[in-house]
This record gives C-alpha cells, structure tokens and sequence, in this order.
C-alpha cells in the first residue's frame, strides 16, 4: 500500500479500503511501523513544545515535569489504542455491522494517524495554529473511521456508519479532554 492510497482513506469507501483488505496487514506489524513510531509523536511534541515554550500554551506550565507528563501520554494513547479497536468491534455488531477483531484494531490503528501527525505542529508556537490544524486532523480521522466502516463491514448505510463515527469519535474525545485535563494538572 502506498501513500496515495492511504490519502484517499478518509474520502472515500471505494479507494484504499480494499486494497487494504487483500494485504490483510498482521496486527503485529501495524502495531510495530504504524502504531508506536507514530504514537510516540505526541508525547515526544508535547515534551519538546513543554520544555521550549509552554507558556505560549498554557500559562504557569513553565515548571511542570514534561519528561513525566510525555510517558503518562503515551501510555495513555496505548491504552486508547486498545480501548478504540474493542469499542470499533463492539458498536458496529450492536449496529448490525460485521467486522472481525482485526479490521476492528486495524481502524483503530489508522484512524489516528492524522491526529499524531499534527502533532507536529508543535514545532510552531502557536496556539491558533495548533488549533486549527488539530481540528483538520480530527476531521480526517472522522472520514477514516466513516469509510472505514463502510469499506470493511461492506455496507452502504451511511446512518449506521455515521452513528458508529460518532459514537466512537465521541469516546475518543472524552479521551483526548481527560489527556488534556492530565497535562494541565500534572
């Protein structure tokens, strides 16, 4: 699979998805070059921008542990991993949709490769800046997981396959708020 056809993943049912599904990638290996090198990102980001100018961020985090606060990150993200692929599985059958355990963590997998890639906006001590382009990235992560659930449970119902979106989107940003709430009182 190469990067075109990963760029057509968040628009389009048809395109990627089932090239996607002959390579039938082994969780194993999705987990060693997709998942950990790219969930490392963030944590590695937020280390970088915490040490370098936090306060552009958030005031008074000048003095906060950020070494500390990247680990707990990180292991966070691993924990959001698994918790994504379960519920992915769990919210498609109860929606009548067939997926197996592994196009279930595969999705969860690729979904948040926009979000962990706009991490390095970072590099950029803008608060706007960072806003934005977090925003773009959750949209894309939004059509990953929309077609990825047409694409691999093979269905056309755009209402279930927008009501598992937002159910799984919606458990994601709890998640991301209650990350953000750690770093802020950390």
């Amino acid at each position: 699979m190469n990067l075109v056809s990963l760029s057509k993943l968040p628009f389009s049912t048809t395109q990627g998805w089932p090239e996607l599904e002959k390579i039938h990638p082994g969780l194993l290996k999705v987990f060693a070059f997709i998942v950990l090198p790219l969930s490392l990102l963030p944590p590695g980001m937020l280390y970088y921008a915490g040490s370098n100018y936090s306060e552009v961020f958030l005031k008074g985090a000048a003095g906060k542990a950020w070494g500390e606060i990247a680990v707990v990150f990180f292991l966070a993200e691993m924990l959001t991993f698994l918790g994504m692929g379960w519920l992915i599985r769990q919210v498609a059958e109860s929606n009548q949709l067939e997926i197996d355990y592994h196009d279930a963590y595969l999705l969860a997998a690729i979904a948040p490769i926009p979000l962990w890639l706009s991490s390095l906006g970072l590099l950029v001590p803008s608060l706007a800046f960072n806003a934005g382009l977090s925003l773009a990235a959750l949209g894309l992560s939004c059509g990953i997981i929309y077609h990825g659930v047409e694409g691999l449970c093979h269905t056309l119902e755009d209402i279930t396959a927008g009501a598992i979106v937002q159910t799984v989107i919606g458990v994601g940003l709890i998640a991301w708020a209650l990350l953000l709430v750690m770093v802020m009182l950390w």
